[in-house]
């Protein structure tokens, strides 16, 4: 028997900053989900272009780009999308220069702890494991 199911891959990056222990997370409008901040990567952007460009609009920062380094690819069912729609996650570390602005779509930003994980979109309460695991958030 076969499965003729077929997963949707969402294609994201995401920023992950974290700072006494509780890392950045962000809410946009209309939306009922907190998500570490991030986005979509546009036509042949590659993933440091995506996420310096979304990481500007959302929070009008700007990333170093030499600052940057891989943290690690997570996948799971995609927040409100149908199933088998699957988000893949890669994520980033790095520094920043400029003051934390919410913008653009997001709304409100704040550096949350381990217990604000179930606020949080499926992949990103992947993400929050890997973090507390590491003893990175508390």
């Amino acid at each position: 028997m076969t499965d003729n199911k077929t997963k949707t891959y969402i294609d994201k990056l995401a920023f992950i900053d974290i700072k006494d222990k509780k890392v950045l997370s962000t809410i946009s409008r209309g939306k009922d989900t907190w998500y570490i901040p991030g986005g979509k990567r546009e036509e042949n952007e590659t993933d440091h272009q995506a996420l310096i460009r979304e990481i500007k609009e959302e929070l009008s920062v700007d990333l170093l780009p030499d600052s940057l380094l891989h943290y690690g690819t997570f996948e799971a069912q995609a927040h409100g999308k149908p199933e088998g729609t699957i988000v893949r996650m890669t994520c980033y570390t790095g520094k920043f220069s400029g003051q934390l602005c919410a913008s653009a779509e997001v709304i409100e930003y704040k550096y949350v702890d381990y217990s604000w994980k179930s606020n949080s979109s499926p992949v990103d309460r992947i993400i929050f494991d890997d973090l507390y695991t590491k003893k990175l958030i508390g």
